[in-house]
Order: structure tokens, then sequence, then C-alpha cells
């Protein structure tokens, strides 16, 4: 690891500084490296960092700290993705508070063409296993990514039947790469490390303490194109989930259950107040997610375009999204093509009337198919 990715790593063991404070010091210093060589007087005009901050940043225990760590990662075959990396996931990126770097063990692809986060309570019902079970066989043509926590119930289903359908699978944990919990799926999540793997934000030896889980809900919740609600209670960790999907603009789902069933009231409350779609098939999936299965024609290699049809700023959106192959957000295609949101947005709907582009769920656009 080169000095300002170990310098990056230290940032993560200076006490009292987080994902945001990361990266405005990032920012305001132009590399991670050069925080920690800029004077003291020139950080104290960073907001939001004292002299307790400074003191810890300049004492040397972040880089020996971050040395140790990279020793770990090497012998537990553990990856480290931080997120100025080109393979940090780009469904992450435009969130503020997503994590500035990521544990990652197996060989999922956290940049899938699709992605379905599944989550639902820890007392799954025999009903609630049906409905996962059906979900994984029927999603097999699209071979998503399926993402879950690896808790009890509905989580640990969701991963098994994954595997059991042949889809890759990762399971996003609220403690350490080497603190596999609940230590009962330690057998699951070695199997998932050949067919997805694991990921995680928290440094090696982290205990799964319960404030950590929250934050480990917004990780599942940004890499999901699709979040599935199988079974919640009226208050939980899935609806945790759901709501911070629907605050990053994603899609979410949730199967309806009998009244008065205590692990089908938060699912019917979320169809009930419009926080999610009804779900009742994956049909319902492709319908509102405009996914197509790969022998359908939409599928097929994208028409031949005459760019010289298009005026320049066209050209570059359209060439982009060519090259990229798989859908693009707008914040991600704003930094592509250096024109603004509005702009952009005005650019895409044009496009969309010439039926050249299409809009997908969750502000993604990719060009039409023949």
């Amino acid at each position: 690891m080169d000095q300002n990715r170990l310098a990056l790593l230290a940032l993560h063991f200076v006490p009292g500084i987080g994902d945001f404070l990361i990266r405005q010091l990032v920012s305001y210093c132009g590399s991670a490296e050069d925080v920690f060589q800029l004077p003291k007087g020139k950080l104290l005009k960073i907001p939001s960092v004292g002299e307790s901050t400074i003191k810890a940043i300049q004492s040397g225990d972040p880089f020996r700290e971050a040395e140790e760590e990279i020793r770990k990662a090497e012998k537990l075959d553990t990856q480290i993705v931080f997120y100025l990396d080109a393979h940090y996931p780009q469904r992450l990126k435009q969130f503020d508070d997503s994590p500035t770097l990521l544990y990652t063990k197996g060989n999922a692809n956290l940049n899938a063409a699709k992605t379905v986060g599944i989550v639902g309570t820890r007392q799954a019902t025999s009903y609630g296993k049906e409905m996962v079970e059906q979900l994984m066989k029927d999603l097999q043509p699209h071979q998503p990514l399926i993402i879950s926590g690896l808790a009890y119930g509905i989580d640990i289903h969701a991963h098994k039947q994954a595997l059991l359908f042949g889809l890759p699978t990762l399971g996003v944990m609220g403690s350490g790469m080497d603190v596999i919990y609940p230590a009962l799926h330690k057998d699951t999540a070695t199997k998932m490390l050949d067919q997805g793997g694991l990921a995680t934000e928290n440094a090696f030896g982290t205990k799964p303490d319960a404030h950590n889980f929250p934050a480990r809900n917004r990780i599942i919740a940004g890499l999901s194109d699709a979040l599935i609600v199988v079974e919640a209670a009226e208050k939980g960790g899935a609806l945790i989930t759901a709501e911070i999907a629907n605050n990053y603009n994603k899609d979410v789902f949730a199967i309806p259950g009998a009244l008065g069933q205590t692990y089908s009231a938060g699912c019917n409350k979320l169809i009930k107040i419009n926080k999610a779609h009804l779900l009742t098939g994956v049909k319902d999936i492709e319908y509102i997610m405009n996914w197509t299965a790969p022998n359908d024609s939409a599928s097929q290699t994208p028409t031949q375009l005459d760019l010289n049809l298009f005026d320049s700023d066209e050209r570059i959106v359209v060439t982009i999204l060519k090259e990229k192959k798989n859908p693009m957000m707008i914040d991600e295609l704003s930094r592509k093509t250096s024109l603004s949101p509005s702009v952009l947005a005005s650019l895409l709907l044009n496009l969309e009337f010439k039926n050249v582009v299409r809009s997908l769920p969750g502000k993604m656009y990719r060009l039409n198919k023949s």
C-alpha cells in the first residue's frame, strides 16, 4: 500500500473523525498524506477540527494502527477499498453518509449490473421463507447480486437460497471482518466467499454492538437497486433499512401478509403509506425496475448510433453511456460530462424524446436498445 493509501487508512484511526470529516480533510488538504503534513495553524482553520483532533493526527498512533490493520488484511485475505478507488461501489458514491472505506472478502462484484437487497424479521415464518425461495428462483434469469445482513431469519435464508439457486450474494456485516456474527452462520459466510462475499466498514476486531447495525443498514440500502422487505414487525431494523432506502430514492418493495400477523404488520404498513411497492411476484420488480430477462430483445446489442445527429453535449452523453454499457446514475454522468445536473437533466429528457436514452428508477439512465 502506497503512502497516500496508508495515510487514508490512518485517518480512520484518528479518534473523533468520521466519514464526513475524512472527506473534508482530504478535500481541503489535497490528499490524505497532506493531512498529516499540514501545520497545526492551517489544520485549525478546517471546520470541525480542534486541538484534540490535531494532537491525535500528529501523534503517530494512527499510522501504527493502519500498518497493523494492513497486516491483518493480508493475513485474512481481505481487500480494503477506499472511496477514491475506481472499484469502490458506484451506487454508494452519491450519498454524503456513505462509508469512506469498505473491507471486502470474496469475489462479489460490488458494481454488479443489477442488485437486490433482501431484509426482514429475525423471526421468519414458513410463509416468509417460502416467499424468499420463490423470489430467488424467479430472479435467476437476471442474476442480480443478492444483498443482506447475515442475520437470523430472513437475512440468512436469503443468502442460503441465493447460493442454492446460483445467485451471487453479499453479506454486509455490523462487525469486523474477523468477527462473523452470529457465529452460527460462519459456514454459510464461508460458502458465500466463492459465490459473492462479505463487506463491512468496521475495522478488524469490531464487535457486533447494537449501534453498528443501523449504520450497516445504510450500506445495504445504498447498494441495492431494489430493496425487498419480506416480513417485518411495525418497528425494527428492516423498517429502518426501508426508510433509509426511501431517503436514498431507491425502489422499495414489500410482500403483503395476513392481517393481524405480527411480522406482516410492517410490510402492510409500508404498502399502506406508499413507502413500498406491493410485491406479489418477480414481474412486479421487472415492471417497476424496467428489467428485462437476458433473452428479451431489449437486452441485445445497443443500436448503432450516428453521433453526427447530435449536438456536442449530446454526443458526450451518448458516448459515455455507450462505453459504460451498464445504467449510470445522473450524478455520475454529471461528473463525467462536467455538465451541471440541471443542464444534464434537460439534455437527457430531450434524448428520451428522441428515443435514444431510457430513464430507469433511481435516477439512472442507459441507451435504448434494439
